[in-house]
């Protein structure tokens, strides 16, 4: 496993460091620094589904390089956000010192996070598109959220749907079920170069380890930690192109499928309760 870990790590350093670029490319950041109010288009996406966290103490898990995360800041919230990747959090710091957001960044394993966070625990957990795939253990993801969060508070993940996971990518000529839907201990290897947004380099450390998680799987694993189910909410878009040829973007910078996009669902909302 810690090889798996250590791949995943080595590929997400390398990822960090283009998506953070200057020069337009990857997420291009320097928009949050010219524009002090700039939300992601991830959380503007999220705001009618989101409480109002004005004033409340959240976490944001995997973070990556933080735009989501001084996101909900410029929302009002207090934020941490917590990644695994060294260069995700030196950029996100970076980014930050720059555009004067209140965030603190802490690196560390999701799976360490009580401990990394020195047992504080939030108002809410935040946990964003693309996350729960690096994982292999969806309960032992769930315990985590459950330690964080303070009596009462909320998780709120918006990720992609696990049906979409299932899909061959390669395939541009229709949608075809390929990988598996429900977790298992094994996980799905990819050698890779790219990445989801336009950057100027291959990545040199290729190599992932996936594991994909059935919608039930991870509602399950919620109740069991100790949290409600409030909200399941189905899109029929992503924030990428994660079928390339078969998607339009749209205004709000969602893609979906070109073709009957009724068809599948692509990312869920979900909000729970830790009772």
């Amino acid at each position: 496993m810690n090889e798996q870990f250590d791949a995943n790590r080595a590929n997400w350093d390398d990822r960090a460091v283009l998506h953070a670029a200057r020069d337009g490319s990857g997420y291009a950041v320097d928009r949050y620094v010219e524009d002090r109010e700039l939300l992601s288009d991830v959380v503007r996406f999220d705001i009618p589904l989101l409480p109002d966290v004005d004033g409340l103490r959240g976490v944001h898990l995997q973070c990556h390089i933080g735009t989501d995360t001084l996101s909900l800041a410029r929302r009002g919230a207090r934020m941490t956000g917590l990644d695994f990747s060294g260069e995700a959090i030196a950029a996100a710091r970076l980014l930050v010192a720059e555009t004067g957001d209140d965030v603190r960044y802490v690196e560390g394993n999701v799976y360490d996070a009580a401990t990394v966070l020195d047992g504080e625990t939030f108002d809410f957990v935040f946990t964003g598109i693309g996350a729960l795939g690096w994982l292999p253990d969806v309960r032992g993801w769930a315990r985590v959220v459950a330690s964080v969060l303070k009596p009462g508070g909320f998780l709120f993940i918006r990720e992609g749907h696990p049906v979409l996971f299932t899909v061959d990518e390669r395939r541009a000529d229709d949608v075809h079920l390929h990988y598996s839907y429900w977790e298992h201990d094994e996980p799905l290897v990819f050698d890779d170069d790219s990445t989801y947004v336009d950057v100027t380099a291959p990545i040199e450390h290729a190599r992932t380890y996936e594991w994909n998680h059935g919608l039930g799987e991870i509602v399950t694993a919620l109740i069991d930690a100790g949290l409600r189910i409030d909200l399941l909410v189905e899109h029929d878009s992503v924030p990428w192109e994660a079928l390339p040829g078969q998607m339009v973007e749209r205004d709000n910078g969602e893609f979906a499928l070109a073709d009957r996009p009724e068809r599948m669902p692509l990312s869920y909302t979900l909000r729970a309760t830790r009772v």
